[in-house]
């Protein structure tokens, strides 16, 4: 004799209540997902990076040791200005600027030297002397010659049009955005940045910092190299080689 299993009665879900459900999963599901674009917009560009003690130490350190040269070279009086026939500088960052004091960064900024190994050129006067040596651990300055001009403004010379670096190829691009102030080709940008002419703040905003690069041996041998730039700080002529170096 069989026996049979009273069958199982399966409760049917009312459609409207389907209908509810499946709206606030449609509803969750979107808010999870705005939640995550929203959490990519604000760590976007900001990796967390874990920092060891030792590193807070050096940037403490070296932020106090910029307050107190800062400190003592306002007690001193300003250095004397170079000679009248130098009128024209070019700046070149040599070392990193992690941790520096607030003051060395702003003035690093006003020079446009935010990143490492990149140069600009600077006219000589009472401020922007006092402006090398606030940053002179960071940075080689002196007097470059007309060679040293030409050759970084035919090779790295950009300016920016929009948000895009344009290359100085072209003598029409100079004209257009040069021309009323009577520079309308690359040799007439050359002479009044080293003549240092009454244009030259304007020809100098156009020129965007110049881009240098490190020979390919400095991945390898970074000491080598270090030693090869010398000493940050003022260096006369000589920095000439350094731009023959890097460029």
């Amino acid at each position: 004799m069989h026996h049979f299993l009273p069958l199982k009665v399966i409760k049917l879900v009312p459609e409207y209540l389907l209908k509810k459900r499946k709206t606030y999963q449609a509803i969750k599901a979107t808010q999870a997902k705005l939640a995550l674009l929203e959490k990519r917009k604000v760590s976007k560009g900001k990796p967390f990076k874990f920092k060891r003690l030792e590193d807070f130490l050096k940037d403490g350190h070296r932020k106090h040791r910029d307050e107190t040269r800062i400190r003592r070279a306002d007690r001193r009086p300003l250095p004397p200005l170079p000679l009248e026939k130098n009128k024209l500088a070019f700046v070149v960052r040599i070392r990193e600027i992690k941790g520096v004091s607030p003051k060395v960064m702003k003035v690093i900024q006003m020079m446009r030297l935010r990143k490492i190994f990149s140069g600009t050129f600077v006219k000589i006067n009472k401020t922007s002397v006092a402006m090398m040596k606030m940053v002179e651990p960071y940075v080689a300055w002196g007097f470059p010659n007309l060679k040293s001009v030409r050759e970084l403004i035919l090779k790295r010379g950009q300016t920016r049009i929009g948000s895009r670096r344009v290359p100085l190829t072209d003598n029409a691009l100079i004209e257009q955005h040069m021309g009323k102030t009577g520079i309308i080709c690359l040799e007439d940008l050359i002479h009044e940045i080293y003549s240092v002419g009454k244009s030259f703040r304007a020809a100098n905003n156009f020129l965007l910092p110049f881009k240098l690069s490190v020979p390919r041996h400095a991945a390898r041998d970074k000491a080598g190299l270090l030693k090869d730039l010398g000493n940050p700080g003022f260096r006369a002529t000589d920095i000439n080689s350094i731009i023959r170096l890097l460029n």
